[in-house]
Order: structure tokens, then sequence, then C-alpha cells
């Protein structure tokens, strides 16, 4: 999974929103929340779909050991 872009995007999105605090622009602020906000859910879900891949993959392996 590409973990880089949403880290990325959660770094770009805390800097908006950083910004956007600084300079009173709260559109600025609340896209950068939300670009945040978006790559920590993303990432979130990649995290999950490589731990399903890796039980997965285990359970494979019992299986395989269990039939010699």
């Amino acid at each position: 999974m590409d973990d880089n872009n949403d880290k990325k995007d959660q770094a770009a999105g805390k800097a908006k929103e950083l910004l956007g605090k600084a300079t009173g622009d709260e559109r600025t602020e609340a896209e950068g929340t939300a670009q945040n906000l978006a790559g920590k859910g993303r990432e979130a879900v990649h995290d999950a779909a490589d731990s399903v891949e890796g039980a997965i993959e285990g359970a494979k392996e019992g299986a395989d050991q269990g039939r010699d």
C-alpha cells in the first residue's frame, strides 16, 4: 500500500491547517483539517488491509504445515 502518500497528505493538511489558523482563514484551516484526516483514514485502511493479508498468510502457512 502507499503509506507515503498518506503521510504526505497528513503533513500537507497539517501545514494548511496551521496556515489557516495563523492567517485567520477558516476555510483554509478546515481544508487542511479535512486533508489531514483523509490521510489518517487512508492510512488506517491500509494498515487494516495489511493486517488481514498477514492473517491470511499465517492461516495458509498453518494449514500447509498441518498437511505435513
